[in-house]
Parts: C-alpha cells; sequence; structure tokens
C-alpha cells in the first residue's frame, strides 16, 4: 500500500513542479488535490506543495482542510509531514506554510524539523545561500528540497524514557494564567526530569544582530557575545533536555519580549548545534483571543529557523483575562491532563 501521499490543492508552477520531483525522486504519491479525494489518506507521510497566489490564499487548501477537521481531530494523526511553497511574488509562501502546519498539527500531524522549502518569485529568499554553495538559485533551491526529502523519508524516531524536559517563561507566578495551566499539566508529569528557567527583566539582552563569523565563533564555544542568563543556563540546560516547552502568554498577539529575545539568542547556539532531536511544546493563554497566531510564531520561530521537531498538538492554548480565571476555564484540568499525557508521549527522537 502507498504511504506518501502529495496533498497539490492549486495547479504548480514549473518551478514546483521541479521542487516535488526533487523531493519524491523515483517515488509515486497518491495525489490529492481537493476534498473529495482525503478519503485516500491512509496512515504515512504527506507532503503539501501549495502555489501560492496573490492575496497568499488557496481555497481548495481551506476544504480540504475544512473536510479533515470534520473527520474529527485526530484525522491526521500518526502522519508526518512536510511543505513545500512557491510564490510569483516575494510575499506569503511562509504564511502559508504557518497555516498549514498549523492546522495539520491541531489535527495530529506531526513535522520534522525545518519541514518547509519555499521558493518566492525569482528565488530571492536563497541569495543569503549563494555565497556559501556557489550556485545558481534554482540549484540551491532544488538541492534545498532534495536534503528535505532525505531527512523526511530517512526520519525513524521512538519514545525516550525519562526524558529531561525544560521549561522556559517570563511571566509572574502570583498573577499568571499561564503559569497556573503550566502547573496543572506539570502535576500530571512522571517519569521525567523537569528544569525550569525564569528570564526575568533585567536578565536578558536582545541579540543586536553580530556579524555570522562572530556570531559562529562564540556558538562554537557555547557561547554569545552578550553572555548572561542565555549563556550561563539557557544553553546548556536546552543541550541537556529532550523537549522544551515555552510558557507564553498573548502579549499583543505575540510572545512577550523576553521570550522573543531567548528564541533570537538560540541563534548562537544554532551555528554550533542543530536542534532536530529535541522536541518542541507550549502552553499559551490570551485574555481576549489570538492564541493561534502565537502558536504560528512559535511554529515560525523555533520549528521552521531553529529546526525544533513538532510533535502532533504541539501547543495547549486557552482564553482566560483575569487573575486566576484559567481555573473557570471548562474541563481545563482535563486538558491539561491530556496535554501532559501528549508531552511523555511525544518525546521521541
Amino acid at each position: 500500500m502507498n504511504d506518501l501521499f502529495l496533498i497539490i490543492p492549486e495547479k504548480p508552477s514549473f518551478m514546483l513542479e521541479k521542487m516535488i520531483q526533487a523531493v519524491i525522486q523515483d517515488r509515486d504519491p497518491v495525489i490529492i488535490n481537493d476534498e473529495n479525494h482525503v478519503s485516500s489518506l491512509r496512515q504515512g507521510k504527506i507532503i503539501f506543495a501549495l502555489e501560492v497566489n496573490n492575496i497568499g490564499f488557496s481555497n481548495n487548501l481551506s476544504n480540504i482542510f475544512s473536510k479533515l477537521y470534520s473527520m474529527g481531530n485526530s484525522s491526521l494523526f500518526g502522519f508526518q509531514g512536510i511543505v513545500l511553497t512557491h510564490s510569483n511574488t516575494e510575499l506569503y509562501t511562509r504564511s502559508a506554510a504557518q497555516n498549514i502546519i498549523f492546522h495539520g498539527n491541531q489535527l495530529g500531524l506531526r513535522f520534522i524539523g525545518r519541514p518547509l522549502v519555499e521558493a518566492t518569485g525569482n528565488l530571492e529568499n536563497f541569495i543569503p545561500m549563494k555565497s556559501i554553495y556557489n550556485d545558481s538559485l534554482e540549484n540551491i533551491c532544488l538541492n534545498s528540497c532534495y536534503e528535505l526529502g532525505q531527512r523526511f523519508f530517512k526520519d525513524n524516531i521512538s519514545p525516550i524514557k525519562n526524558p529531561k524536559i525544560l521549561i522556559i517563561y517570563s511571566s509572574n507566578w502570583r498573577t499568571s494564567n499561564s503559569l497556573l495551566l503550566w502547573n496543572m499539566v506539570k502535576r500530571n508529569l512522571n517519569s521525567c526530569k523537569i528544569r525550569e528557567i525564569h528570564i526575568g527583566n533585567g536578565t536578558i539582552y536582545d541579540c543586536k544582530g553580530c556579524p555570522y563569523k562572530t556570531c559562529k565563533h562564540y556558538g562554537q564555544q557555547v557561547s554569545c557575545f552578550y553572555g548572561g542568563i542565555i549563556v550561563e543556563e539557557v544553553y546548556p540546560a536546552l543541550l541537556q533536555s529532550n523537549a522544551v516547552v515555552f510558557i507564553c502568554p498573548n502579549y499583543n498577539d505575540s510572545v512577550s519580549a523576553n521570550i522573543m529575545a531567548v528564541i533570537n539568542r538560540l541563534t548562537a547556539l544554532f551555528r554550533r548545534t542543530k536542534f532536530y532531536d529535541k522536541t518542541l511544546f507550549s502552553i499559551i493563554v490570551s485574555g481576549y483571543s489570538g492564541s493561534d497566531i502565537v502558536a504560528k510564531q512559535i511554529i515560525s520561530s523555533l520549528n521552521l529557523n531553529k529546526t525544533f521537531r513538532l510533535p502532533p498538538y504541539f501547543s495547549l492554548m486557552a482564553t482566560a483575562n483575569n487573575k486566576d480565571s484559567i481555573k473557570d476555564v471548562p474541563n481545563i484540568e482535563e486538558k491539561a491532563k491530556w496535554f501532559a499525557e501528549n508531552i511523555m508521549k511525544e518525546i521521541k527522537k
């Protein structure tokens, strides 16, 4: 039985066709191009290939996801996915991928670290790589697709016993609904070692954009020019951990400044050590709405950019405004328990 599926909701350009071929090589995937073919899906691997239009939207893709949601929130559980996007403009390739990964993950789909190759109009997004590979932009793009396919098809993971979990947060224990929710989750975590690191105001400098060679030099020493808590605590704890949980209250539809600084400052360590074997989770609490926006930000910065593995249902999201009001969210204790169980099941390498 064929266990490779290609979801391609729009007519692909010649460039996107070449990107697909660079990934699949001589494999013969089952093609799904509208909601009527969703029933063909069987447990296996999924490649999303989207030709992005000039408004960054696909009615066919929306219909496909609507059909999948109607089948239940586990309709993609047991599948693993990657994404290819191409546009004739400089816009929407990344946001389109964010949407695909977010919705797929909500339906149980797991993603390897850095599961995307995006190609903007005239392939300008590959210009920074030209000085490294000394090749044409098209060849760099297609080689990136080939490398993605190799990682995707060779990925073979298994659960980790007694995992080490790093928790990163910046909230105040006295007032934070996000930390109250984390405590509910924590009470249900067993057979694991948990390390919590608080990133307080005044304890972290944000990344200042050092030159590549400077950043890499410090990264090779498991360090960073700006030092501080990131070098002294976060880097060593992250290297020792199997998974990381970011506690992220929604601040104006974004993670907080301190959490964003942590993400930015991971770049130096990333120059030395990729995070493909580390599993990413998050807890997001919004006062009004917008948890999905924050989740997509985390997906983009840590799964697409920093190569963290994205497990099924990576984020526990809730809405709570007033102090302690998270306790009044219907079934929140059950949701926290389920999320804890998901963490323990899905920390793999």
